[in-house]
């Protein structure tokens, strides 16, 4: 139970001092923004570490961090194989196809009436079939390979993408939209020249959904198909033998390379929408 009390006290006065650092003017500095996260972070490993060992709870049923840290010291190469083949066979090329075919697809609804009334309704209903239901339907159509993946990933990310770029394109104002037939401009140059920049918010919300979707589709489709490695099929196997440690090693994985895509995009959008009221701070 030592170990218990240790480390409530540890987490308690680093919760105080989250508190502090939170309510202080170090919050609104770089190293403030980086270090409140951080320190949360590290408190809830404390507390997480502690009640596992203070209260004898089973490596079987919840290992310790430092277990999975340990496991994944000594399982380098097997997590990086397995994280290759996930992401780079599966999220990456879902991710480019769905996101790209949404915004394709967004356009030609927004030049025509009669799709925004008639596939909307059936976008909204495909995305909210279960993807655990679809994925092994796509993983019987498309193999065993990284096609079925991909596939189940383009069916997670297409419909955000689709509904974002669709609000997108209709938030520039009817007057510049009537300024731009006023200089002449053809449907394309106004596209381009006005109603894509404007729509760029949306999208990126769009993009920023879809790349925390993506890794969870192609970790999803490996659970029912997939070569003798990768993040879905290693945890299946795992799960089974009862190897914890290296579940949570591969869960461990999977947030750093969907934080690390997201924070991409997110770079990527204050990049290009600067002038948005939402990136001025």
């Amino acid at each position: 139970m030592s170990a218990l009390w240790i480390a409530l006290v540890v987490w308690l006065a680093l919760w105080a001092l989250n508190v502090w650092l939170a309510k202080g003017a170090v919050s609104r500095t770089r190293m403030g923004k980086a270090l409140v996260p951080l320190l949360f972070g590290v408190a809830v490993l404390v507390l997480w570490e502690g009640l596992v060992r203070g209260l004898d709870i089973s490596f079987v049923i919840l290992p310790p961090p430092s277990a999975i840290a340990a496991k994944i010291a000594t399982s380098l190469p097997v997590l990086w194989q397995d994280a290759a083949q996930t992401i780079l066979k599966g999220a990456i090329p879902g991710f480019l196809i769905g996101c790209g075919a949404g915004v394709l697809v967004a356009i030609l609804i927004d030049r025509s009436p009669f799709l925004q009334r008639g596939l909307l309704p059936i976008g909204n209903f495909v995305a909210a079939l279960p993807i655990v239901g679809l994925a092994p339907i796509l993983v019987m159509w498309f193999g065993f390979d990284w096609q079925s993946k991909a596939a189940v990933v383009v069916a997670m990310v297409f419909f955000p993408m689709l509904v974002n770029t669709v609000a997108g394109l209709q938030a520039s104002e009817r007057m510049q939209r009537d300024l731009m037939a006023t200089w002449g401009a053809s449907y394309t140059q106004t596209l381009v020249k006005l109603r894509l920049p404007a729509a760029m918010p949306f999208i990126f919300n769009g993009l920023k959904i879809a790349s925390t979707l993506a890794l969870i589709g192609a970790i999803v489709a490996e659970f029912f198909g997939s070569p003798v490695y990768g993040m879905g099929f290693r945890i299946s196997t795992e799960v089974g033998r009862l190897g914890l440690d290296m579940v949570w090693a591969e869960i461990a994985v999977a947030a750093l390379a969907g934080s690390l895509l997201y924070g991409i995009v997110s770079l990527i959008e204050r990049w290009v929408t600067f002038w948005h009221p939402s990136q001025r701070h």
